[in-house]
């Protein structure tokens, strides 16, 4: 359990650091380093033995518009148009100014990375996922968020920057001006050791993995299928209860409606982007595709048996090889193939009269030029032909999005909407930029509410300690 108690001068902690951040994914490195870096003591505190945490469960990419990297490939995007397709997809429920920050940083923040602390980042081409208009997705060239996770670890290394692992953070203290005066973490051992700080950033994600807490804030996935990190359990939404933050969007949340089942790994959605369609056990569409993978999840969860299958063919078989989950899936055996309809229907137990009547749909609607009874249009040199692929697959809460409401920098505002003291929030710790629900939710959002939104507070809080220092108002 967390905890939150009032202090006074008299207490004496076990040691004294300026930062300390709590979490160490792609936002509480990406934070630690950029503190470092302005030349302020910080340890990041991480429950687990070795980081990972939802960094490691993604895919690894995170959106940034403006990139040497885009210019490299002839791609026009700027923090502009990546602000308006964020809107759009979260229909403007989120915080205008949040989401305009976070477009403005990206570019740097990723060719900082790259050229700072050596993450190899290259553009993910041939696909755009559903609400961006540009090709804006970067990740490291394994596209993995182990992998990229792993960059940040080395380069935390390489710089200095202290991580202490299986330790389990469990209570603040507080003075009488809501200032946050140090933290206490649990080993495994029961052993509890306390650190004076002058400032503290959570990046401890979010709440998918407390089943009471889903159940209060997300009902309609209390019995999804939760395919997310365990350690997820909503440590910075019950720290900000107690301190009196404000909480916002907590019913967001970024489902997937393709997850293999019931191996439970990634499918990625660019089958479904390059021309692929889902069916049920009846061998009926039932949605377009193409609005987004995390509201799909509800819709994938609401049909026969909570299941659906994804149809494509060799051409985005071949592309989807590139993807280390859908390697895995290959060789579990998930990956089904016919070389004709009757024979996919004979591998998939599918009935052929279903499967032929939704390529005859995809076929009239790219002959007609006319979207399909869901909205969809199908375009010819994406009609699927023989040999065909199909994966079973489910739907499932991936994270949470809503959290802790933040400023522009990063700290954590209270009811009437004045930034606390010294504390910050990033990632899933925060409340992010995909509205209230799981429609919202744009590809990538997760990452760069992580990794972009943990440097913009890393380096504020860094920046706010040395000043507090050169104006002696900090402690002695």
């Amino acid at each position: 359990m967390v905890g939150v108690s009032y202090i006074d001068e008299s207490v004496v902690f076990d040691v004294e650091i300026p930062l300390v951040v709590v979490g160490a994914g792609a936002g509480g490195l990406a934070a630690g380093l950029a503190a470092k870096e302005k030349g302020v003591d910080v340890v990041v505190l991480e429950r687990d033995a070795v980081p990972s945490g939802s960094t490691a469960m993604s895919s690894g990419f995170v959106p940034a518009a403006g990139t040497r990297y885009q210019r490299a490939q002839g791609v026009v995007d700027s923090a502009e148009v990546m602000e308006a397709d964020i809107r759009r997809k979260n229909k403007d429920g989120a915080d205008v100014e949040v989401v305009r920050a976070l477009c403005k940083a990206s570019a740097g923040v990723i060719e900082w990375l790259a050229d700072t602390h050596g993450v190899p980042f290259e553009l993910v081409q041939g696909f755009l996922y559903p609400g961006h208009s540009a090709h804006r997705m970067h990740t490291t060239p394994g596209r993995s968020g182990t992998e990229f996770l792993g960059y940040l670890t080395n380069a935390s290394a390489r710089s200095e920057l202290d991580l202490l692992t299986s330790a389990r953070a469990s209570h603040l203290y507080i003075d009488a001006d809501r200032r946050i005066r140090g933290i206490s973490y649990v080993r495994p051992d029961g052993s509890t050791d306390t650190v004076k700080c002058e400032a503290l950033l959570l990046a401890c994600n979010g709440f998918g993995g407390n089943p009471a807490l889903v159940e209060r804030h997300i009902p309609a996935m209390k019995d999804a299928l939760y395919h997310g990190h365990t350690g997820n359990q909503g440590e910075a939404l019950l720290w900000g209860e107690l301190l009196g933050a404000s909480t916002r969007d907590l019913g967001a949340f970024q489902g997937h409606g393709s997850l293999s089942w019931p191996q439970q790994v990634l499918v990625s959605w660019a089958s479904m982007m390059e021309g692929g369609i889902q069916v049920n056990k009846l061998g009926s569409r039932f949605s377009n595709e193409h609005v987004g993978y995390s509201e799909q999840a509800r819709t994938v969860i609401a049909q026969p048996d909570g299941v659906a299958w994804n149809i494509f063919d060799e051409r985005i078989h071949e592309d989807l090889l590139k993807s280390p989950d859908y390697r895995m899936t290959v060789e579990f055996g998930a990956v089904k193939s016919g070389s004709d309809v009757k024979a996919l229907a004979e591998v998939t137990g599918l009935p052929i009269e279903g499967l032929e009547s939704c390529l005859e749909e995809m076929r009239r609607s790219a002959e007609s030029g006319e979207p399909d009874r869901f909205g969809r249009l199908f375009k010819t040199e994406e009609l699927l032909r023989p040999p065909f692929h199909a994966v079973l697959v489910t739907g499932a809460l991936f994270h949470t999005q809503g959290g802790l409401e933040i400023d522009t920098c990063g700290r954590v505002l209270d009811g009437s909407g004045a930034a606390m003291p010294n504390l910050y929030a990033v990632g899933g710790a925060a409340r992010g930029i995909s509205g209230p629900s799981d429609y919202g939710y744009l590809s990538g959002n997760g990452l760069l509410s992580a990794t972009v939104m943990g440097v913009i507070a890393g380096r504020h809080a860094a920046e706010s300690i040395l000043s507090a220092v050169k104006t002696g108002v900090a402690e002695s």
